[in-house]
């Protein structure tokens, strides 16, 4: 998404580049969903250094995208990229529990296709169900699975891969 670009989807949802000013609703959105989706996975760090962490380094380095109901102004969810030795990762992909089921996420994915191209990369946890369908459903292949001994959490996961017209 270009800098301040902004998409109101048909939802009244806009989603656009995150500012400084939103790290505490990206911050909330994300330990929300993380306690409500991925409860088995108990965060590595407290709420408190998560929320340093959301306002002092992921939002400023750039490449978060926040999602906003445009009635309330509430954020709903959040998305951060990045590009690695060529390869484009999705590094955070939230909702609001109450904003699930709405199409947020697939907006989301979709704008990290058309800012990234391929292939993209993520991980997941393997017990995580509903976001493996999801990403699944969206072209994104599993490539490797991991025992959980690379990640803070410590609990298995799998390195997805997208990539256009796979042949």
């Amino acid at each position: 998404m270009a800098a301040g670009q902004r998409w109101l989807g048909r939802d009244g949802v806009i989603i656009r580049p995150a500012t400084t000013a939103d790290a505490d609703q990206v911050a909330s959105v994300y330990l929300a969903s993380q306690k409500a989706f991925v409860a088995f996975a108990r965060l590595a760090h407290s709420d408190d250094d998560v929320r340093r962490w959301i306002a002092d380094t992921l939002v400023p380095a750039g490449g978060v995208s926040v999602a906003v109901d445009d009635a309330t102004h509430a954020v709903v969810g959040m998305m951060a990229i990045s590009t690695k030795d060529g390869v484009g990762w999705i590094d955070q992909l939230y909702l609001h529990p109450s904003a699930v089921g709405r199409g947020l996420g697939t907006r989301f994915v979709n704008q990290a296709k058309a800012e990234l191209g391929s292939p993209i990369r993520l991980y997941c946890f393997q017990q995580n169900e509903p976001a493996r369908r999801f990403y699944e459903r969206l072209g994104f292949r599993a490539i490797a699975f991991g025992d959980g001994s690379e990640n803070e959490e410590r609990r298995p996961d799998i390195l997805y891969e997208w990539i256009e017209n796979p042949g």
